[in-house]
């Protein structure tokens, strides 16, 4: 039988979503075409240029137009402006071709049926037997679609309902019709986890599906409770934020993103589609929502919604929506006892039971809003998913939940809950009864290296585990801890592979991971045969711990600093000369300490997602743990063997991307910018980081790794230190950088030139690092410094001084 593989995908529609999810096919590394309808008329621009309506111009134009602003559209759908080489534009009328060529055809059209339908006529009719063709729709009936269509049609078609921007949501909902072939959506599956990094929930083809169906009525019955409560809509996203594990957008900040209308679109195809009256009447919009429409308050992309940003006598502020007067206010804190105590309590699980069972303010709202949401998703399993868990996931990859409804239920005790509920009269769905009649107390059971679930009718049923998950914290339950300290932990992960997980908070690196890597890498190396270095938190690092190193420099503790700042260098030296190959698997954020542990690795497996870059100058130092060497050395390692060059191009490189606290905006980028080698590796799903990454390890072994040998570095020496500091000197006579920007500059061009020496000379890497150890001291002494530490650790963000 012929292997499936996609490799050429046409996307159909090139609004704002169609050309989102071609940015992000074209991300994946797949041949794109994105075609629209051809215009009816010329605009102004193409009659001057005197084009006529048959000029490809003009028939591409609105694909093209699409396709162009991809680059100038926040976030960037594109990991690199590269990648738009992969998209090539065109229309439905003379590109009948690349239906044909094509292995997927997605439709992205407006979302009425029978615009759709005229679509699929048309797809059915060039498209190459066996390709699959799916629809992004939203909320419409996939079957209704599929209808009137031909036998191999309907066995390739499905619904492929992405969430916006595609880049960034990782949920994608597969909804397969009776007809779709079993073969087709796991197929569909398993390419959208690999290739495109989603997390895949099939769902049943009921009106807007898993997230959608149970998000909007969050919202709904949020609106309803704080309308009746006569609370504040500050008030209400004060408590629906990271209080409660959502984002920190939370309920009317995340409607003004999203814009009124579509949220309207939503809302409005529930109350259509549905035939319960009670449910029917939850998603009938609020009379204030209609008027913010009608009034085009639609939220960020108008300029105002809920929440409007203006500039007063203080500067920027940002006033909210008085429902009642439809005037806008200062914002307001909620006073309630429960979100203080929430606050400090140490967990998710901890702060939802507080905040739900108060009898505050807070409380009330909380409760009201949980109860109705999670009976209504519980009514819902077996409608609109086959189970308790595919809702549980939608709900964290497509709204960014970080406990999907029933995992909030075990959270507040789903006996106590439920007793409460029916105290105030509410009727209790058939899937909790029988929980609760079988003698179980929570939706969820975890044991050592397994997770049930229960299901209507049949019980607990396994979560299967997919070996491309490694889950850190089930290898702890299963006394896979090969040592620990108070900031990092070295686990066990089979195969002759051992872990590096940061665990401090925010995964900063400090002393414990210095001396851990110091005192436990000589055993690993005869004990293992690789090393990851790796970990499942919000970020991979966000740096050194500054706090503590502004503390020592206050009290003016040289000696020790110094040896800390030796032993950071060294212990990189140790990783980069290893015996076992390390791979660094970092993810999400990785700066400064972050970038630095990761640059001496044999190899890199970054995810997709990585926002990698040196970004101490915002703390007024330079890199101290070998990052300016590890920077230059991976510019001037792109010089082709036997070409004679000007190394001062490399080392402006160098310098700019240090000075500017350069951040790649995905691992793509950061291979553009050369922070990562071309032989380093990027993982689209994050939730296989780690298992690439052993799998690197392994194979790095298998192959006989041996460790690189050290080498002598040419540098630019004084005469490339004088263009350097030529170039900071015009900066800051520009005003583009302040005078203690242009110290650190110095610094920073001292140490790449290579000190005072004769341009050409060849030095080592513990010369340079020396160098770099020093200016890093020096700077730390800076009492400009020490301000900007001291206002990152207040404030979060950088000072300019």
């Amino acid at each position: 039988m012929r292997m499936r593989a996609i490799r050429r995908v046409v996307v159909i529609g090139s609004g704002v979503m169609g050309s989102g999810i071609a940015a992000h096919l074209a991300n994946a590394g797949l041949i794109v075409d994105l075609l629209d309808i051809v215009p009816q008329s010329l605009t102004a621009k193409e009659e001057q240029a005197g084009l006529t309506l048959e000029d490809p111009r003009v028939r591409n134009r609105l694909a093209e137009e699409a396709r162009q602003r991809l680059l100038q559209t926040k976030p960037a759908p594109l990991f690199t402006p590269a990648h738009l080489k992969r998209i090539e534009a065109g229309n439905l009328e003379d590109h009948h071709e690349r239906l044909q060529q094509a292995d997927w055809i997605i439709e992205v059209v407006v979302e009425k049926l029978e615009v759709k339908q005229v679509i699929f006529q048309l797809v059915d009719e060039w498209r190459k037997p066996g390709s699959i063709v799916s629809s992004n729709t939203s909320g419409i009936s996939i079957a209704a679609m599929a209808a009137g269509r031909s036998d191999d049609f309907r066995h390739h078609f499905c619904g492929t309902h992405f969430f916006n921007p595609p880049r960034y949501l990782k949920l994608l909902e597969v909804i397969p019709t009776e007809e779709t072939k079993p073969e087709v959506v796991q197929f569909i599956r398993q390419f959208a986890e690999q290739r495109l990094g989603k997390g895949v929930v099939i769902a049943r083809d009921t009106v807007n599906f898993i997230a959608n169906r149970i998000g909007t009525y969050g919202l709904q019955v949020t609106i309803q409770a704080m309308v009746e409560g006569g609370y504040g809509i500050d008030e209400v996203d004060e408590v629906t934020g990271p209080l409660l594990g959502r984002p920190k957008s939370a309920t009317f900040r995340t409607l003004d993103v999203v814009g009124l209308d579509t949220y309207a679109h939503v809302a409005n195809n529930v109350h259509l589609h549905v035939e319960d009256e009670a449910e029917k009447q939850v998603f009938c919009l609020p009379t204030f929502v209609q008027t913010m429409i009608s009034n085009g308050w639609l939220g960020a992309k108008t300029g105002q919604g809920f929440y409007q940003k203006t500039r007063g006598q203080a500067g920027k502020e940002i006033l909210v929506l008085n429902v009642e007067s439809m005037e806008y206010r200062p914002r307001q804190r909620m006073q309630a006892p429960s979100i203080n105590r929430a606050k400090q309590a140490k967990t998710l699980e901890e702060k939802i039971r507080i905040l739900a069972y108060s009898e505050d303010r807070a409380g009330k709202l909380v409760w009201e809003v949980l109860k109705s949401t999670l009976l209504y998703a519980a009514s819902k399993v077996g409608e609109i998913a086959e189970d308790l868990h595919s809702i549980d996931q939608a709900m964290r990859w497509g709204f960014g939940w970080e406990l999907g409804p029933f995992e909030v239920w075990d959270a507040l005790g789903v006996v106590k809950s439920v007793e409460r509920m029916q105290a105030e009269g509410e009727v209790i769905p058939t899937l909790v009864k029988e929980l609760l009649a079988s003698g179980q107390t929570s939706f969820y059971q975890r044991n050592i290296g397994t997770t049930h679930f229960f299901t209507k009718g049949a019980g607990l049923r396994e979560i299967e585990h997919d070996q491309r998950v490694i889950n850190l914290e089930a290898l702890k339950e299963k006394g896979r801890v090969i040592t620990r300290n108070a900031g990092a932990t070295l686990l066990d992960l089979d195969d002759g592979i051992a872990l590096l997980q940061f665990t401090s908070p925010n995964n900063a690196l400090g002393l414990d991971v210095i001396q851990l890597i110091h005192q436990e890498l000589p055993k690993l190396e005869e004990r293992y045969r690789g090393l990851v270095i790796g970990n499942q938190g919000k970020h991979f690092c966000v740096g050194a711990n500054i706090a503590l190193m502004l503390m020592e420099a206050q009290d003016e503790n040289w000696f020790e600093l110094e040896q800390v700042i030796k032993g950071f260098q060294q212990a990189m030296m140790k990783l980069k000369y290893s015996k076992i190959p390390v791979v660094a698997a970092p993810f999400q954020m990785a700066l400064g300490g972050g970038a630095e542990i990761s640059f001496p690795a044999a190899h890199i497996q970054a995810a997709a997602e990585t926002y990698l870059g040196l970004v101490e100058v915002g703390v007024g130092l330079i890199p101290g743990g070998g990052g300016n060497k590890e920077v230059l050395l991976r510019l001037l390692d792109t010089i082709p063997e036997g070409v004679e060059v000007d190394l001062q191009s490399y080392v402006n490189q160098a310098f700019m991307l240090i000075a500017m606290a350069r951040v790649s905006t995905s691992a793509h980028e950061a291979k553009a910018l050369g922070l990562l080698r071309p032989q380093d590796g990027v993982t689209m799903n994050q939730d296989f980081l780690l298992y690439d990454a052993k799998q690197k390890a392994i194979r790095l072994a298998e192959e006989g790794y041996a460790p690189p040998i050290p080498r002598k570095i040419p540098v630019v020496g004084e005469t490339g230190l004088a263009t350097l500091e030529l170039g900071a000197y015009g900066f800051l006579q520009s005003g583009q950088i302040s005078d203690h920007d242009y110290t650190i500059a110095k610094k920073l061009a001292f140490v790449l030139a290579g000190g005072h020496v004769p341009k050409g000379t060849l030095v080592d890497e513990e010369y340079l690092l020396d160098l770099e150890r020093e200016a890093f001291l020096s700077l730390l002494g800076e009492v400009k410094t020490q301000q900007r530490m001291q206002h990152m650790l207040l404030k979060g963000k950088p000072l300019r001084n």
